[in-house]
């Protein structure tokens, strides 16, 4: 049996297509973006360099032919084993069914992060559905997972933006499941959304 061709056939049903960002995907990206709040907007430029620039480390998803979903990630410089996720914009038409999650281990699975142990992401302490999502990936993954303030409001935003608290996961293929000290606010959330406890 071709697993591959089956793999492929899978991911492309009902019109469904998780691939890698190109270039002309820019200003596609941009309006998804604009029009999923609380997600902070960018140039079209910088859309475009996500597009071309980081687009082995990103995934674009259409339903259709429409850009319904986008994932922007890169290797951290000082740390290559350490995937960064910029943002994860998920049109309201294509939200509560999985795909963030998806894209995201679409992107683990490709060659260039054969090397990645670890991601991490930060989300401004009211980002209940970024939160549910990756606290949901890190268990998908039997990953251990801790957060820290990484930017403040006050000394990094110059109180024009939320604090953005950094959310680390990892480290992957560690075997068995492990556990982690869970911070309240964390528990709390996760209670919200999943209707359930950690």
């Amino acid at each position: 049996m071709n697993t591959n061709k089956t793999k492929q056939n899978s991911e492309t049903t009902n019109q469904r297509v998780l691939r890698e960002p190109n270039i002309t995907d820019g200003v596609a990206v941009n309006r998804l973006i604009s029009d999923c709040p609380p997600l902070d907007s960018n140039s079209t430029y910088c859309n475009l360099l996500q597009c071309s620039h980081f687009a082995k480390t990103s995934c674009l998803l259409e339903l259709d032919g429409e850009v319904v979903g986008f994932i922007s990630a890169y290797l951290l410089p000082d740390k290559p084993n350490t995937l960064f996720v910029w943002q994860v914009a998920i049109a309201k038409s294509a939200r509560k069914q999985g795909f963030a999650r998806k894209m995201l281990s679409k992107i683990l699975q490709r060659p260039i992060c054969r090397h990645v142990r670890y991601l991490e992401t930060t989300i401004t302490k009211s980002n209940q559905a970024s939160w549910g999502m990756f606290i949901k990936f890190a268990e998908e993954f039997n990953c251990r997972y801790s957060q820290s303030e990484q930017f403040s409001r006050e000394t990094h935003f110059a109180g024009e933006h939320d604090d953005e608290f950094l959310l680390s996961i990892g480290p992957f293929n560690s075997g068995e499941k492990q556990t982690s000290p869970v911070h309240p606010y964390i528990e709390q959330l996760y209670t919200e959304v999943f209707n359930e406890n950690i």
